[in-house]
């Protein structure tokens, strides 16, 4: 079946003037669009069905930063699952659905993949009847009307576009609530909240003796002269968004957003080996001199991740599901990934809302679960510390912190998985609470998320 729309209502979207981006950009923005039509029809949709049109019309057209061009078309191959979005002047992109390997842009002019999917079994019991929290069975404790009350207001902020809340304290939900249509089940995009996961992969290497945060990256193209800096980058470094590579973030929403220049973002629209990409670029500034939100430094230690668990013999593309979230209860996390099959955990990873509590209760329990050890003793000590390189004290481990005190109302011990648009999962030991919040909100989500977790925290007892 071949669907298509021309996009001529973009109420609310400011577009790029193609003079200042070029072709590039445009492919680019096309890309993009392609690879969030696909993910919305079959990765979200295997939950919370919608239209193409309605994708389109809802995640993608009222934001500026994926910048729809009213020009644009799209067809919908439901035969070979690939969406491929077109328009005036530029070739067509493509993004092909690979199963539990989700949605990867294909690079251009290419027809498809470098590698061959596989499934990701999960491998735990019946959710409706395994008690909490490996299943659902038991996971509410009784109504909270205070918590209760917070949620109204959350919601009733609808320029957010909340779409998931859930409250977890004393390790019960105590407050949940969902938009029409979305489910505790629903995979939801979560942006770079991604890359605490690959910080959690990265804590089981390390459990498992295969590398040392105090490790120079074992990167082998950073290795061949003694005179390549990048060698005296260390584990440590890349996990504080320290290790000084040249790779500009450029954001999304200025002329040089779609740009070859825009490094960061380069790996959300142009369709290439993100691993490779990352970890060939040189140094700019000494490492642990300066820290700076960089695509680089996650993507590198997946790249580590990734070598190690291909070094045990063991099969990379369902370890996360066998190695952590099978550990705990979670059923609905898709890792997408490149063309070449390397996860985008910087990105690209979808996860639900209760499956985001379950994440976060794995920290506030300090890496333990129901008395199985995942995450090495002294993880959630080092992820929660913040980056030497960082003055203002709100960076760790792949982790934000509000030890600088930035998060007004919120204990300063509270540490949060935070991704584009709000996507965050924060985690208050001191309360023993975990709060998860998903929805793509346009502008000013950090205040509205924070006011919200003032608002519930007032309402649970000490």
């Amino acid at each position: 079946m071949t669907l298509r729309l021309i996009a001529l209502l973009i109420v609310g979207t400011a577009a790029l003037p193609a003079a200042q981006e070029g072709n590039y950009g445009l492919e680019s923005r096309a890309a993009i669009g392609a690879h969030h039509i696909c993910s919305g029809l079959w990765v979200v949709g295997r939950v919370t069905k919608r239209t193409p049109v309605q994708i389109v019309a809802q995640d993608i057209m009222p934001f500026r930063d994926f910048s729809w061009d009213p020009n644009f078309s799209f067809r919908v191959s439901e035969t070979d699952k690939r969406v491929t979005v077109e328009g005036p002047g530029i070739a067509p992109r493509t993004a092909k659905y690979n199963g539990d390997q989700g949605c990867s842009i294909l690079p251009r002019g290419e027809t498809n993949i470098h590698f061959k999917p596989i499934a990701v079994p999960r491998n735990l019991p019946d959710a409706e009847t395994t008690p909490w929290p490996m299943g659902d069975a038991n996971a509410t404790a009784a109504p909270n009307a205070g918590v209760d009350a917070a949620l109204d207001w959350g919601f009733k902020q609808t320029e957010h576009n909340t779409r998931a809340v859930v409250v977890v304290h004393h390790g019960k939900i105590v407050g949940e609530r969902y938009a029409p249509g979305w489910t505790k089940d629903t995979p939801q995009i979560s942006w770079s909240a991604g890359k605490s996961i690959t910080a959690a992969l990265v804590g089981i290497i390390v459990q498992r003796g295969q590398v040392k945060v105090d490790d120079f990256a074992p990167i082998k193209e950073w290795h061949q002269s003694k005179e390549d800096p990048r060698g005296q980058i260390r584990v440590r470094d890349l996990l504080r968004m320290s290790s000084g590579l040249d790779f500009a973030n450029l954001g999304l929403n200025g002329p040089d957003s779609f740009t070859k220049d825009n490094k960061h973002m380069r790996i959300y629209f142009d369709g290439l080996n993100v691993f490779e990409h990352a970890v060939n670029q040189p140094q700019e500034i000494a490492p642990n001199t300066q820290y700076r939100y960089r695509n680089s430094d996650p993507l590198t230690l997946g790249r580590i991740v990734k070598e190690a668990v291909e070094a045990k013999g063991e099969t990379y593309l369902t370890f996360p599901q066998r190695a952590l979230f099978d550990k705990i209860g979670a059923r609905n996390f898709v890792l997408e990934t490149d063309a070449w099959g390397n996860f985008i955990m910087t990105g690209f990873d979808y996860g639900s809302a209760r499956d985001w509590a379950r994440f976060g209760l794995l920290h506030l329990w300090d890496g333990e679960w129901q008395g199985q050890r995942i995450l090495p003793a002294d993880w959630l000590e080092f992820i929660s510390t913040p980056a030497p390189a960082d003055k203002n004290k709100g960076y760790g481990g792949l982790w934000w912190l509000n030890r600088g005190g930035q998060w007004k109302g919120v204990p300063e011990d509270a540490i949060r998985a935070s991704g584009h648009m709000g996507q965050y999962t924060m985690v208050i030991p001191s309360r023993d609470a975990v709060i998860v919040r998903l929805g793509p909100s346009p502008r000013g989500s950090d205040a509205y998320f924070t006011e919200l977790v003032s608002r519930v925290l007032a309402a649970l007892p000490q």
